[in-house]
């Protein structure tokens, strides 16, 4: 009689069999910022390189190439206009009639003027440059952006210690025969190149949505600040193009400096804003340089002295110089401050 075996088979699971789940890997938990890619046995694990959890490495930005080389650009700008200011008219006896032609004609509605200019001329001193570079300082430091406490200190050191040595140290007067009250020389202004260093330091350290505001006010104070200067006979002309001309110069040199922390983190945010306030800017130089043109050639001044005339075209001109640097400032600091992906 041969033996066989009976068949095998499994339990039926009953009530107190409890059914064990089928064991399979824990999923991995995936942080953000990770990602997860399957290993070769399809299970995802931590610390791994290639098949394992990789974190992202911390996003980095920096400044793009082409806004740092427009920002140079701007520079060199400042500086050429500098020079041509010097070398045109101060430089040439034509030039220097017309500078003293015009710094004559500011007789012209003096005493009315001159209580609308003084008040602005009283503000500007040492005490209301270490407010103001505060202000500037207090809200890069709110706003996390430890660069630029350092780019508005070198724009406001910066441009005003040249003015300075410019004025005091490095250049004269040349005497080409032209009569003059002062024959020392004031080229820079010192005021003018107070208000429009501390107006463009604002500018660089609010956030993006602020900046075609704060451009437009501070081109406006700049405007003021130098016709001011001419209305008391401060200055001559010459003297507040040259300081807007050493205030670009500096400021197209620290935008080209731009720290990582002086990028943006919200996004694209005030794009209408700056292209509302370029606009603005880009007319008020194109009206301000026919006014300068049409008074200088006599076409709007028909029967005015020629002192008057000249004075007329002098105070235009600023007004056209302010808006292209308050202009070209805005956009390139809009350039160079993109780029941040972050968000707040």
């Amino acid at each position: 009689m041969t033996y066989e075996p009976e068949p095998r088979t499994e339990p039926v699971p009953t009530a107190r069999t409890p059914i064990e789940p089928p064991r399979t890997a824990p999923l991995p938990v995936v942080r953000p910022g990770q990602h997860a890619a399957p290993a070769a046995d399809g299970i995802a694990r931590r610390g791994e390189g290639i098949g394992g959890v990789i974190a992202d490495p911390p996003a980095r930005h920096s400044v793009r190439g082409w806004p740092r080389l427009l920002a140079l650009v701007v520079a060199l700008a400042g500086a050429t206009g500098l020079v041509a200011c010097w070398r045109l008219i101060v430089g040439t006896a034509r030039g220097q009639t017309w500078d003293e032609s015009a710094y004559a004609g500011a007789l012209y509605g003096r005493n009315t003027l001159w209580r609308l200019a003084e008040p602005v001329l009283d503000v500007v001193s040492v005490g209301f440059v270490v407010v103001v570079l505060g202000a500037a300082a207090l809200i890069a430091l709110a706003r996390r952006r430890w660069g630029l406490v350092l780019q508005v200190a070198v724009l406001v050191g910066g441009a005003n210690v040249t003015t300075q040595l410019l004025k005091h140290q490095l250049l004269e007067r040349p005497e080409l025969g032209v009569a003059t009250e002062n024959v020392r020389n004031t080229l820079p202004s010192g005021h003018t190149t107070v208000g429009a260093s501390v107006s463009i330091a604002l500018l660089l350290v609010v956030p993006r949505r602020l900046r075609p505001l704060v451009a437009l006010l501070g081109a406006t104070y700049t405007v003021l600040t130098g016709i001011s200067t001419l209305v008391g006979q401060w200055h001559r002309p010459s003297d507040v193009l040259a300081a807007l001309f050493v205030v670009l110069a500096w400021a197209g040199l620290v935008l080209a400096l731009t720290p990582r922390s002086g990028l943006d983190r919200d996004g694209t945010h005030g794009t209408a804003g700056t292209a509302v306030a370029t606009t603005l800017l880009v007319v008020a130089f194109a009206v301000s340089a026919a006014l300068a043109y049409g008074a200088l050639s006599g076409a709007l001044t028909w029967g005015a002295e020629p002192e008057t005339r000249d004075y007329l075209s002098a105070g235009a001109l600023v007004a056209a110089v302010t808006a292209a640097v308050f202009g070209l400032v805005l956009l390139v600091r809009q350039a160079t401050a993109r780029g941040a992906a972050l968000h707040r």
